[in-house]
Parts: structure tokens; sequence; C-alpha cells
């Protein structure tokens, strides 16, 4: 059986869980068959890929690389897939692995799926995929000399793996028209605290709020519970809280053990952002909004009483 090739983001030595969801994925493309991984940059992430069904591991190295630079990482996806036989490559359906797929899709010139949950081998290989924010899934054929596709972050669990991959470096060729687009800086949240998509529980207000003033408790519930705040896009468009905050299709993905959404009508982008929560308690005047048909635990009632009832309680239990 022909090598499936899986690109595995990493942050900070650590590989990302959504990497390690790809992996999975791959390890059924390939159930006798060799599971590459390419690393770029980061070699300390690739010994462990063994444990999640990786059976070798390349480390791409070349001091370009120290910053984000897709249109590289793409060509250095290419040219490794071509060198392995590689007939299938998956990565992460993130933004960053979104963007590299599809640019080394373009590349190769073959067609891009992004967003699967799950895929089968064959001629044609077949998919299915989420689309229109998870409101539908497609199931597809590829018909292609190589399938490039993403997987739905958080559709597909990682599996670890009983395993041990050998790791090889290698330095890429790269030219300056791979390099022309680079990230040089970052600017830091405006607000410290828990990251939306590391969170275990988050805290989330739509425009049910009412103003930017109007998060004050749920900022104040965030706080108690350790947890992240988030918003619906309804909120980032008046201004009330940045994009940075924002859950859904076009903000970012959420795996939380608890979602607590506030005055949120459960929009399909807001819904599809939130497809990786395990439990989601909605609070919310109108019985009839959406997010009610898919909400574990729901409240009737105006958030503005609801939410500071709940910190109370908190504050009671915990003799504070």
């Amino acid at each position: 059986m022909a090598a499936v090739l899986v690109l595995v983001t990493t942050t900070g030595g650590t590989p990302d869980e959504v990497g390690l969801q790809a992996l999975a994925l791959a390890r059924r493309l390939a159930p006798s068959g060799s599971v590459h991984a390419l690393v770029v940059g980061d070699a300390t992430a690739a010994a462990g890929l063994g444990a999640w069904g990786a059976t070798q591991v390349h480390v791409a190295t070349h001091p370009a690389l120290d910053v984000p630079a897709p249109d590289a990482v793409a060509r250095i996806l290419v040219d490794l897939a071509e060198r392995i036989g590689a007939a299938i490559v998956v990565g992460p359906g993130t933004e960053a692995g979104n963007t590299i797929l599809a640019r080394a899709a373009a590349r190769a010139g073959v067609p891009f799926a992004a967003n699967c949950i799950a895929a089968a081998p064959g001629d044609p290989m077949t998919i299915t995929r989420l689309r229109w924010g998870g409101s539908l899934m497609e199931e597809s054929a590829i018909d292609a000399s190589r399938a490039m596709l993403t997987v739905a972050p958080h559709a597909i669990a990682a599996e670890p793996a009983d395993g041990v991959a050998s790791v090889s470096a290698f330095v890429p060729e790269l030219d300056d028209a791979d390099l022309a687009v680079r990230v040089v800086g970052r600017l830091a949240a405006a607000a410290g605290g828990v990251s939306l998509a590391d969170a275990r529980v988050v805290v989330s207000g739509g425009r049910g709020v009412g103003s930017a003033a109007g998060f004050a408790p749920i900022e104040e519930l965030a706080g108690l519970l350790k947890a992240a705040v988030g918003c619906s896009r309804a909120v980032t468009i008046s201004g009330w809280r940045a994009h940075t905050d924002q859950v859904g299709q076009t903000g970012t993905k959420i795996s939380p053990n608890l979602y607590i959404a506030c005055g949120i009508s459960g929009a399909t982008q807001h819904m599809a952002g939130t497809k990786g929560a395990k439990k989601i308690l909605a609070i919310n005047k109108d019985p009839e909004a959406p997010i009610m048909t898919t909400a574990d635990y729901a409240v009737i009632g105006d958030l503005h009483q609801v939410v500071p009832a709940i910190s109370a309680e908190i504050r009671r239990v915990r003799g504070a």
C-alpha cells in the first residue's frame, strides 16, 4: 500500500492536538502501510509521534523556517510526497493547515478537500466532509493522482499507538518565491488569561448581552471557573469584543469540557465552532432559539439575572 504523509503542526515542542487527529485518520487510510509525518523546524516533537501512529518522521530544518511561511511548507510537503511516493497527504483542518494544504494542492495541480470527518482508500478515494458551517455532510470521490485533504478539528479523536518512529532530518530546497509570504511579527491579545483553543471551560456571550459593558458578569463567571471568554460573530461586528474572542466557523473552533453560551441564538456559523464541546449549557430568554436543539442543558431566562446568580452560588459553595 502506498504511503500516507501527514503534516503535524507543533507548539512549543509539543504536537498540536489537531495534528494528532490528522495522524489518526492517516492510520485508518494505511492500516498496513507506512504513515509518514512531516514536522517543520521543531525536532523536539518528532520522536514522540511514533506513540501516535507515525512510522517515519521527517523533520525539515532551514534558517528561514524560524517563522511561519506557508508557501515554503507547501513546497516541502509536495517535494516530500513525491520523494516517498505518498498517494495521500493529510493535514489539520486549522487555519494554518488549510492554508498550507491548499497551496500544496495548487502546486501539485490536484484538488483539495477541507474539513473531512471520514475517508476510505480506493480508486477513487471517498471522503465525507463538513459543508456549510457543519450544517450538512458531503460524500465525495477524489479522482486524482494524489489526494490532499484536511481533517475537521475534533471530528476524529487522536488515537495512541504502541509504536516507535524513525526520525530523519533534512534541509529542504527553497527559493525567494517560497519565502515571499512570512509571518514577521505577532500582536499579543489585549487581555491575558486562558486561550480559547485550549480552554477546558468557555463562557461566551452573544447579541443578547446587549453591549460591551454587558460582558462584565460573563467575565466574572469565567474568572471563577478559570475559563476563557468567547463571543459570537454578531458581537465582534458590533465592536463589543475583538475578533480573537470569536467562536465559530470564521473564528476559533473550540473543544472544552463545558461550553456556556449566554444570549447566543445558535446560528449555524457559530455552532460549527463548538462541535468539539463535550457539553453545552445555553442561557437564553427564547426557548425556541436554535441553540436549544443542540444544548445538553438549558436555562430559560435573562442572562443578566442568571449569570450573576450562578457566580453568587459558586462563591457561596466555596465559602468566598
